[in-house]
C-alpha cells in the first residue's frame, strides 16, 4: 500500500499522539521508581489507590490517562481518513488536535491550572468534532456516488 502525501501527514499525527502518550508513561516511571526505591511511597499504599501517591505523580498519573479518552477516537478517525483518501482538511484538524493534547498534557503536568486546560480539552473536543463531521459528510457523499 502507498500512502499519500496527506495520508502520511495523519501517520505523522498518529505517531505524535502516540509519543506524547508514550512521553507521559515514561515521565511517570521517573518519578514512581525513585519514589518507591527510596521508600518515599509504600507498595502496599499504592496497590488498589492512587491517593498514596504524591500531587506531582497523580498530575502526570492523569495527564497519561487521558491519552486514552478523546484520542482513542482521534486514532479511529485517522484510520478511516486514511481509508477514505485523507484531505488536506482532516490533516490540518488532525495536527491542530495533536496540538491540543500536547498544550492540555503541558498544563497538566506543570500548573494544572484547571480553567486553562479545560479550555485545551475543549479545544481538541471541538477539533475532533470537526473531524468527525468532515468523515461522515465523506462517508454519505461516497455512499450516494458524489465527490
Amino acid at each position: 500500500m502507498i500512502l499519500t502525501p496527506n495520508a502520511l501527514w495523519l501517520v505523522a499525527a498518529i505517531l505524535a499522539q502516540g509519543g506524547l502518550a508514550l512521553g507521559l508513561l515514561w515521565y511517570l516511571g521517573t518519578i514512581r521508581l525513585p519514589m518507591v526505591a527510596r521508600g518515599e511511597v509504600k507498595i502496599g499504599d499504592i496497590a488498589l489507590s492512587r491517593e498514596g501517591w504524591p500531587e506531582r505523580e497523580r498530575k502526570v498519573s492523569n495527564a497519561f490517562d487521558n491519552q486514552f479518552q478523546l484520542p482513542v477516537l482521534f486514532y479511529v478517525a485517522c484510520l478511516l481518513a486514511i481509508g477514505f483518501g485523507a484531505n488536506l482538511l482532516e490533516v490540518l484538524l488532525a495536527l491542530a488536535f495533536v496540538v491540543s493534547r500536547y498544550v492540555h498534557a503541558f498544563i497538566h503536568v506543570t500548573t494544572n491550572h484547571v480553567v486553562r486546560r479545560f479550555w485545551a480539552h475543549f479545544a481538541g473536543l471541538v477539533v475532533l468534532c470537526l473531524l468527525w463531521l468532515d468523515l461522515l459528510v465523506r462517508l454519505i457523499c461516497l455512499a450516494f456516488g458524489a465527490n
